[in-house]
Parts: C-alpha cells; sequence; structure tokens
C-alpha cells in the first residue's frame, strides 16, 4: 500500500521488498486465507498474491516510470549524511539517496520450541489449526476445543476473550513448562469460566495438517497425557523488525514499536513507519494500508510544499 499510493501520488519511489531470507521472517509471506477483510477470500495467500497483482500493475503502467522495483533486495543498511539525506545500502552493496524513507518491515510471533526447535509448529500454523491474531482469526474456535499457548498475563487474556466471545466447548491455557503470569484479575475470570490452565511441556501434535485433510486431533505432553484440541492459538509475545529504525536512533517503546506522530513520522526527521512496526496501532492489513497512505500523503505534501515555495521564490 506503500508503493502503491507513493507512486500513484506520483512521487519517485523506490521500493525493497528485501531478500527471500528476509521474506521468510515476514508475517505477510505465511498468511494463507484471510477471511476478515472484504474481497480477500478467494485468493489462496490472503496478502501476498493480491500485492502482487498490484505491482505488477505499477510495473506496467502508466506511471512506471516512477516506480524502482528493486526486486529480492533488502536494505542493510540506513544512515543520514551532512546533507540530511538518507544513504540505503542494500544487499547486493548498491548504495542510493533519498529524501524520505517509509520502513514497513513489521514484526513476527514468537515460536514456542517443541522438543528443541520450531518446526514442528509450520505445519499446522500454516494449515490455520494453529493461530496468533485474536482479530484476525479468532472466529476459527467456533464449537471447538481449544488451546492457547503462552504463560504470560496476555496468553491468559487471549483465552478468556476468545471464551466470552464463542464459548468453545472448552478451553485450556498452556504454559508449555513455564510458571503461569498472570494477575489476579484475568486469574478470577479464567476461574469463572472454567478456563484450566495445563503446565506440562508440549512434546508434540496429533492431527493432519495437510490440505486433503485438515485437523487438530490433540496435544502430546512430556509426561504422557494427552489433550482434545481442534484448535490452538499461540500467545508469546512478538520480534519486532525495529533494527534499521534503531539504527537511525529513532524513540521506540517498550515493546520495540517505533513511536510516531499522527503521520507516521518518528523522532528522526524524514523517517516515516507503517504497518505492524508503528507503536500503538492495531496490527491488521486495513490498519497497515491507512498508516500508509497517510505516510505517503504527509511525504507528497511535504514534496509539494517545497516545490511551490521554489515557485514562489524565483518568481519573488
Amino acid at each position: 500500500m506503500a508503493v502503491l499510493r507513493s507512486v500513484l501520488n506520483n512521487d519517485e519511489t523506490l521500493f525493497f521488498p528485501g531478500t527471500p531470507k528476509n521474506k521468510k521472517r515476514s508475517r505477510a509471506l505465511w498468511v494463507a486465507k484471510v477471511e476478515n477483510v472484504p474481497g480477500h477470500l478467494e485468493y489462496k495467500k490472503g496478502i501476498e498474491d493480491p500485492n502482487r497483482e498490484s505491482l505488477k500493475w505499477l510495473s506496467e503502467g502508466e506511471f512506471k516510470e516512477k516506480f524502482h522495483w528493486m526486486k529480492n533486495r533488502g536494505v542493510t543498511e540506513l544512515t543520514k549524511n551532512e546533507d540530511d539525506l538518507f544513504e540505503i545500502k542494500d544487499s547486493k552493496g548498491e548504495s542510493y539517496l533519498a529524501q524520505y524513507v517509509v520502513l514497513c518491515t513489521g514484526m513476527m510471533d514468537v515460536q514456542p520450541h517443541v522438543t528443541g526447535n520450531i518446526e514442528a509448529i509450520f505445519p499446522f500454523a500454516n494449515a490455520q489449526i494453529l493461530d496468533y491474531c485474536l482479530r484476525c482469526d479468532g472466529h476459527h474456535v467456533l464449537g471447538k476445543d481449544t488451546v492457547v499457548i503462552g504463560h504470560g498475563n496476555g496468553a491468559a487474556w487471549v483465552a478468556t476473550m476468545l471464551y466470552e466471545r464463542y464459548e468453545t466447548p472448552s478451553m485450556t491455557v498452556l504454559t508449555h513448562g513455564e510458571k503461569p503470569q498472570f494477575d489476579d484479575e484475568v486469574t478470577k475470570l479464567m476461574e469463572l469460566y472454567g478456563i484450566e490452565v495445563k503446565t506440562e511441556t508440549i512434546v508434540g501434535f496429533d492431527g493432519d495438517p495437510s490440505p486433503k485433510n485438515t485437523r487438530l486431533d490433540a496435544l502430546i505432553f512430556e509426561d504422557g497425557s494427552q489433550l482434545k484440541a481442534q484448535m490452538g492459538f499461540i500467545s508469546l509475545g512478538s520480534i519486532v523488525y525495529n533494527e534499521l529504525a534503531k539504527g537511525l536512533g529513532a524513540e521506540v517503546d517498550g515493546r520495540g514499536f517505533v513511536v510516531t506522530d499522527a503521520k507516521g513520522q518518528s523522532s528522526v526527521q524524514g523517517l516515516y513507519v507503517a504497518g505492524d512496526l508503528r507503536a500503538n496501532i492495531k496490527k491488521q492489513i486495513y490498519t497497515a494500508w491507512d498508516t500508509a497512505v497517510d505516510s505517503l500523503d504527509a511525504i507528497n505534501a511535504n514534496l509539494r510544499r517545497q516545490k511551490r515555495q521554489k515557485l514562489l521564490e524565483s518568481k519573488a
């Protein structure tokens, strides 16, 4: 959306989508069905497919001369020079100058380690049997025995809110060997709703994540016990990709998200942030779009103001 708005504003736009390795760290790459955004149900990859359509359209359309698509390139270094321009170094070692930069590097969810690694999670996560976002995918729990994996207060609240919305047949918080860290309020609510807490370590999943027979049947624990479940949520926190912003000295909040003004400009002049990297917004497709439009319209207004001022000065 940031690229789309920038190019359609007729501004010279460099787009670095990241290397293949960068892309694997992206939430967007792994999202399959998107059911909470109108018009996205038809796509097999609910974020990547429509994005690809838009980029192809830009690269072939009447604004293509303003669109510089640096395919399979990421940014390894971002600094400011003595002329107050951003110096951008890409993954191939090439350098560029820009007056404005918009960071959309986002975040990723922390994964639980099962028998020493995170590989066991991925087949079920990719099948959206194990989900992460309450707002995006909470409706998947309707009528299903559900677990939430996490030991912090946030995990307890996810379980509580899911139960309040959908009254699942059962709801269990799995702390996966960690000591529960729940406050008194949510603990009391969990007791009232019959939400159980199980502290045993998870060692596996019983089910079939394949497209033809997608299902979760149970979780298997180190002590040999099993817990019946058809749906799960992972609530262990976030990895925030703020390295480039912090390298420039941008202010971040306690969780690492970049603090901005209403238009998305960070504490560094000319550095804007859109999408999940930005502090104090919902982590949703439609809010990412909105922040991107705000930032690129603000940049366009600045550029037009500069041109206008030069014109007025030349006629004075």
